[in-house]
C-alpha cells in the first residue's frame, strides 16, 4: 500500500459477512484516519463518500470489487489523502460522472472506471494511476476548476466524447495516457488550462486528437497522435487583436510563472516535443486565430489534408520538423499567419510543397522541399517568403513560385530538378542571392512589373537559363548560366533587363537573346561556347553591351536584326569564325570594340556610329556613319524630344520659380553627360530633389515631369513615376518594413520614386517608430541604386526640414530643395480656363471676371488646396451647367418645337458665370 505503514489499521468488508462490515460506506463510518479498508471480491450497490485519509483496496487483486450505485455517483471524493486501489466503479449514466473528486489528493491505482466519467474540480488534486476508463459518454475525464490531476499510465477507450477534457483553470500532469476509439477529441484544453503530456499515444480519434482553444497550454513531449478521423493537433483562438502567447520551454509543465503572457494574453501557447502524428483525417496540424504552435523535432505523416495549416494569424514554429506523404499540400499559409520552419523539411505531398497566400509569412532555413506533385513552393496574394540555406527538390511543376502581389527572397538555396521552371515569378518580386538552379526546363522565368533581384546565383543544366518575359525588367548581378538546353538568357519583348558581370557559357542554343523591342543593359558580362550565336538581337531591339567578352561562338557571334538599335561599347569578340552578322536594315551602334582571332572579322574596330548597311564595308576601310555616339544612359531611346518636354514644363501655369530651377538641372546634366563621353570627370551632382510647398501646388505633376526629363537625357532608362507615402512603405510589425520599402524602392528603378509628406516617416515624439526603419532603408537602396532611380520627397515646407534632420544620410543625398509657391488669383483662373480647353468648354468675359472675384475671397488656410482648389471649381461647374441646360431644355421642349442647331452647340461648351457654385458649397 503506497503511503502506509504495516502498523496501520485495517477493516475488512465482505458482501455476505465474511468480515467486520457488509458494507464500504458502513466500514468508512467507523475507520479513523490512516486505516486500510480491505474489501472481499463481490458487487456492492451503495454511494461511497471518501474525504478522510483512507485507503480502500480490492483485497483479492484488481478487478474482483465491483462498486455500482442505485442513483447518483458510485464514489465521490471530497478531501483527504485516501486511496483506492483494484476497484471497478460501474456508473448508471454514461453522461454523468461515476468518479468524482472534488478536493484532497487521493489516489485512483488500479481502478476501472466504467459506464460514466471521472470528474475532478474545485481545488482537487488527485493521481489516476494505471487506471481504465470506458463507455462514458461525454468527455471520459474532466478536469477543471483550479484542479490538478496526474495521470500515470491511463487508459481511456470507447468513449462516446472526449477523452480527456481540461478547461478553465485545471493543471493536467500526464504520463503514459493511452486513448483508443473516441467519439470526440482524444485531448481538449480550453480557457486558461495548462497541462503537460509525456510518453501518450492517442489512436482512432472522431475530432482532433489533440484540441486546443483559447489560451491553454499545453506541452506535449514523446506523443503518438495516430489514425484519426480530424486533424492531428488543432489549435484555435477565438480571441481578436491579441498577440500570441509565448509557447512554454522544455522545462515547462504547464503551468508558468505569474504574469506569462500566457495567463494574460488570451491566447494558446503550445509545444511539441518529439513528438509524432500520423495518418490524421484531415490536416496534421492545423492553427488559426492569435495563437503561438511550437513543434521541435516532431514528424508529421500521411495526413489526409495538409500537413501544417496555419491561418488567421497564428504564430508557428518548426525546428527539425519533417512532414512527408500529405494528401494535400505538405505547409500551408493563409490570413496573417507567421510560420518559421528551421531543419527539417517537407517531402511528398500531393499538392504544393509549401503554399502560402493573403499576407501570410513563411520562413524556411536550412530545409528541404522534396517530390512534391505541384511546385515545391508556391506564393500567391500578399504573402512573403524567405528561403535560406534550403533546398527545393523533385517536381513536375516549379520549385519556386511567386504570384500575385507576393515576395520571395531565397539566399543560399539550391532549386533541383524541376520539370517545369525552377523559379517562376508570375506578378511578384523576387530577390535571390547565392542560389543554384539545377536541371530544370526553364531555371528561373520572371514575369513581373517589380524588378526581381539575382545576385550571384547560379542556372546550371536548364532548359533555357535565365527568361526574363515581356515587359519585365530584372537586376543581374555576379551571375552563371552554364549548360542550357537551348538559349542560355532570353530577354523578352520590350524587357529591360540589366546583366553585371555575369557569366554565359555553353549554351546549346544562343547564349544571350534579345527579342523584339527589348532594351536590357549588360556590361562586364562573359559569353562563351555557345551552339548558335553568342548575343542574338531580334528585330526592333536595342539595349546596351558594354565591357563584354564573347568567344568560341557556333554562329555569329553577334547577330543584329531589322530594325535593331544596340549600342555595342568595348566588346570583345574572340575565337571564333564569325564575329558579327547583320540583317538588312539594322541599325547598331559600335564604340571602342575588339575582335580577337575571328578568321571572318566584320566588326567595327574602335568605332562610333551606327554600321553601314554592309558590314563588310567597315572591314574593308569604309568611314562609319554619322550618326550621334551614345552613352550608357540612352539606352532606353525615348520617344520623346528634350525640347517636347522642355516646351510641357514651360506650359505649364505659374510655377516660374520651379520651371527656371528645372531647366536649370537639365543644361547641367546635359553638361555632365558631354563630359563623360569626352572622358573628363562629371561636375558633383545629385540628382535627388526635395520639393516643398503647399498641397495642390503641382508637386506631383512636376516630378513626372522630371523623370521623363531625365529619360530624355539618357540619365533614366524608363522615366516612369511611382508614388508612394508612409502606408507604401512602413510595415505593421518588426521586420515588415525592410521588405516592404524595398519592393517600392524597385518598382522605381529606372525612373522616380515620389514619397509625399515623407515628414510622416518621421512622426513627432516616437523615436521607435517603423518610419525611422523605411529611412535607413532608403538610404542604403539610394546608395546602392545612384545611378538607377532618383528619389524626390515632398511635404509642406515647414516639415521637410524635420524630414531631412531625421537620419544624416539625407542631408547629403538631398541638397537641392525646389520651392513650390501658392498660386496667386490670375493663377488659379488660369488653370480653370486650361482644363475648360481640353474638355472643349468656353469661358466667356463675364465668367473669367467672376472666377476672378471667386479665388480672391477663397480663405487661404490649410485647408486650400491650391491648384486641386481649381480643379474641384471646374468640375462643379460642369455639373451646373449640366443641370442648368438640362431644366432649359424642358422648358425649350415646352414653348418650341425647332432648336437652332448652332446655339445648341454654342449653350453646350459655354460656361456662365451662375456655373460658378457658391464658395460656401465647393
Amino acid at each position: 500500500m503506497i503511503g502506509r505503514s504495516s502498523g496501520a489499521a485495517a477493516l475488512r468488508v465482505g458482501a455476505r459477512g465474511w468480515g467486520g462490515h457488509r458494507t464500504i460506506g458502513a466500514a468508512l463510518r467507523a475507520a479513523g484516519p490512516g486505516t486500510v479498508v480491505s474489501v472481499q471480491p463481490g458487487t456492492y450497490t451503495e454511494n461511497i463518500i471518501l474525504e478522510r485519509d483512507i485507503s480502500i483496496v480490492a483485497e483479492q487483486g484488481a478487478g474482483t470489487v465491483r462498486l455500482v450505485a442505485s442513483r447518483g455517483t458510485p464514489l465521490t471524493v471530497l478531501g483527504g489523502a485516501g486511496e483506492v486501489r483494484g476497484l471497478t466503479v460501474q456508473g448508471i449514466d454514461p453522461d454523468q460522472p461515476a468518479v468524482a473528486v472534488t478536493g484532497g489528493t487521493a489516489v485512483l491505482d488500479g481502478c476501472e472506471i466504467t459506464g460514466g466519467r471521472v470528474e475532478v474540480t474545485g481545488t482537487a488534486a488527485p493521481t489516476l494511476r494505471d487506471c481504465r476508463v470506458h463507455g462514458a459518454g461525454g468527455p471520459a475525464v474532466r478536469l477543471s476548476g483550479d484542479s490538478r490531476a496526474t495521470l500515470e499510465r491511463v487508459t481511456v477507450t470507447d468513449t462516446g466524447g472526449t477523452a480527456l477534457l481540461v478547461e478553465h483553470g485545471a493543471d493536467a500532469t500526464v504520463t503514459g495516457l493511452s486513448v483508443n476509439t473516441a467519439a470526440g477529441h482524444g485531448v481538449l484544453m480550453r480557457g486558461p488550462a495548462t497541462g503537460s503530456f509525456t510518453d501518450c499515444e492517442i489512436t482512432r480519434t472522431t475530432k482532433a486528437a489533440l484540441a486546443v482553444e483559447d489560451d491553454a497550454r499545453p506541452v506535449l513531449r514523446s506523443c503518438r497522435l495516430t489514425d484519426g478521423a480530424a486533424q492531428g493537433v488543432l489549435v484555435t483562438s477565438s480571441a481578436t487583436g491579441a498577440t500570441p502567447a509565448p509557447a512554454p520551454d522544455d522545462t515547462d509543465a504547464g503551468s508558468g510563472p505569474e504574469g506569462d503572457a500566457g495567463a494574460s494574453g488570451n491566447t494558446a501557447g503550445v509545444l511539441l516535443h518529439d513528438c509524432e502524428i500520423a495518418r490524421s483525417g484531415t490536416a496534421g496540424v492545423q492553427a488559426a486565430g492569435p495563437v503561438l504552435l511550437t513543434l521541435r523535432s516532431c514528424r508529421i505523416d500521411e495526413s489526409g489534408g495538409v500537413g501544417v495549416l496555419a491561418a488567421q494569424g497564428a504564430v508557428l514554429r518548426l525546428d527539425a520538423t519533417t512532414v512527408g506523404d500529405s494528401a494535400d499540400s505538405g505547409l500551408a499559409a493563409g490570413g496573417t499567419a507567421q510560420v518559421e520552419m528551421r531543419g527539417g523539411g517537407l517531402a511528398r505531398s500531393r499538392a504544393n510543397g509549401a503554399f502560402a497566400t493573403d499576407e501570410a509569412q513563411l520562413t524556411l532555413i536550412d530545409c528541404t522541399v522534396t517530390d512534391s506533385a505541384f511546385t515545391a513552393l508556391h506564393l500567391a496574394g500578399s504573402a512573403r517568403a524567405t528561403v535560406r540555406d534550403g533546398e527545393l527538390r523533385g517536381t513536375p511543376q516549379h520549385g519556386a513560385r511567386v504570384t500575385e502581389r507576393a515576395l520571395l527572397t531565397l539566399t543560399g538555396t539550391r532549386v533541383e530538378s524541376a520539370e517545369l521552371s525552377g523559379i517562376a515569378v508570375d506578378g511578384g518580386d523576387l530577390t535571390a542571392r547565392r542560389c543554384r538552379v539545377t536541371d530544370a526546363g526553364t531555371g528561373i522565368s520572371l514575369t513581373s512589373a517589380h524588378r526581381p533581384l539575382l545576385d550571384n546565383c547560379e542556372i546550371t543544366d536548364c532548359g533555357t537559363g535565365l527568361e526574363v518575359t515581356a515587359d519585365t525588367g530584372a537586376l543581374v548581378a555576379d551571375t552563371r548560366v552554364r549548360g542550357s538546353r537551348s538559349a542560355g538568357v532570353f530577354l523578352g519583348e520590350r524587357s529591360t533587363a540589366w546583366l553585371d558581370s555575369c557569366e554565359i557559357t555553353d549554351s546549346k542554343g544562343s547564349a544571350l537573346v534579345l527579342w523584339n523591342g527589348a532594351r536590357p543593359r549588360v556590361s562586364g558580362t562573359r559569353i562563351a561556347r555557345s551552339a548558335k550565336n553568342g548575343v542574338y538581337i531580334a528585330d526592333g531591339a536595342a539595349g546596351l553591351l558594354t565591357d563584354c567578352d564573347i568567344s568560341a561562338t557556333g554562329f555569329p557571334a553577334l547577330y543584329v536584326g531589322k530594325d535593331a538599335k544596340p549600342v555595342v561599347r568595348r566588346c570583345v569578340v574572340r575565337d571564333t569564325d564569325e564575329d558579327l552578322k547583320l540583317a538588312d536594315g539594322a541599325e547598331p551602334v559600335f564604340e571602342e570594340c575588339r575582335a580577337d582571332a575571328v578568321k571572318d572579322s566584320t566588326l567595327p574596330v574602335s568605332a562610333k556610329g551606327p554600321a553601314p548597311a554592309g558590314a563588310r564595308a567597315l572591314a574593308a576601310g569604309g568611314a562609319p556613319g554619322t550618326g550621334p555616339s551614345l552613352g550608357a544612359e540612352t539606352v532606353e531611346a525615348s520617344a520623346e524630344s528634350l525640347e517636347d518636354l522642355l516646351a510641357e514644363l514651360r506650359a505649364l501655369i505659374g510655377l516660374e520659380r520651379v520651371k527656371q530651377d528645372v531647366e536649370t538641372l537639365v543644361k547641367l546634366m546635359q553638361l555632365v553627360r558631354r563630359r563623360t563621353e569626352a572622358g573628363l570627370p562629371p561636375p558633383p551632382l545629385s540628382r535627388h530633389l526635395v520639393f516643398a510647398g503647399n498641397a495642390g501646388t503641382g508637386k506631383t505633376t512636376v516630378a513626372r515631369l522630371y523623370g521623363r526629363l531625365l529619360a530624355a537625357l539618357g540619365l533614366l532608362t524608363r522615366g516612369h513615376l511611382v508614388e508612394a507615402d508612409r502606408g507604401a512603405l512602413v510595415g505593421e510589425y518588426v521586420g515588415h518594413t525592410a521588405p516592404k520599402t524595398t519592393a517600392v524602392f524597385r518598382q522605381a528603378v529606372g525612373g522616380v520614386l515620389f514619397i509625399d509628406e515623407a515628414y510622416a516617416l518621421v512622426p513627432h515624439g516616437q523615436g521607435n517608430d517603423f518610419g525611422m526603419e523605411a529611412i535607413s532603408t532608403l538610404v542604403k537602396l539610394m546608395e546602392d541604386h545612384r545611378e538607377d532611380v532618383v528619389v524626390i520627397v515632398a511635404g509642406y515646407p515647414d516639415e521637410m526640414g524635420r524630414f531631412i534632420d531625421a537620419n544624416p544620410g539625407l542631408a547629403s543625398r538631398f541638397t537641392r530643395t525646389l520651392l513650390f509657391d501658392d498660386y496667386d488669383t490670375d493663377e488659379l483662373v488660369g488653370i480653370v480656363a486650361q482644363q475648360a480647353e481640353q474638355h472643349r468648354y468656353e469661358l466667356g468675359g463675364a465668367t473669367m471676371d467672376t472666377l476672378a472675384t471667386y479665388f480672391a475671397g477663397v480663405e487661404r488656410d490649410d485647408r486650400f488646396g491650391n491648384g486641386r482648389t481649381a480643379r474641384q471649381l471646374f468640375q462643379r461647374m460642369t455639373e451646373r451647367h449640366a443641370a442648368r441646360l438640362a431644366d432649359s431644355a424642358l422648358l425649350t421642349s415646352a414653348t418650341s418645337d425647332e432648336v437652332d442647331a448652332e446655339a445648341e452647340t454654342k449653350n453646350l461648351v459655354t460656361l456662365l458665370p451662375e456655373d460658378i457654385p457658391p464658395m460656401q458649397t465647393l
